[in-house]
């Protein structure tokens, strides 16, 4: 069985992609990270970084990057691209 992956495995990934895609990082502390709740329940993450934002959708699994106008740039099946992290028995 697989669960979700960590918050930090994803933050990782975000933050290779933006700098694929022409962001600048001189540090974690330039990347801002929001929670989104729903009715009390963790449902996504949002990342920013000079005019690019990230978000993921932890129910479906899915990144998904946008440039500074909205237009979605890439988006990335973490259940495909992190390696999976089993339960123990």
């Amino acid at each position: 069985m697989r669960m979700e992956p960590h918050p930090y495995e994803v933050r990782d990934l975000v933050v290779r992609t933006f700098a694929e895609l022409g962001a600048g990082l001189r540090g974690l502390g330039d990347l801002e990270e929001t929670l989104l709740l729903d009715s009390g329940k963790y449902v996504a993450r949002t990342y920013r970084l000079a005019g690019l934002m990230a978000m993921w959708l932890v129910q479906v699994g899915i990144v998904q990057f946008y440039d500074a106008e909205g237009r979605m740039l890439r988006t990335v099946n973490l259940f495909q691209e992190l390696e999976p992290v089993k339960m123990a028995a």
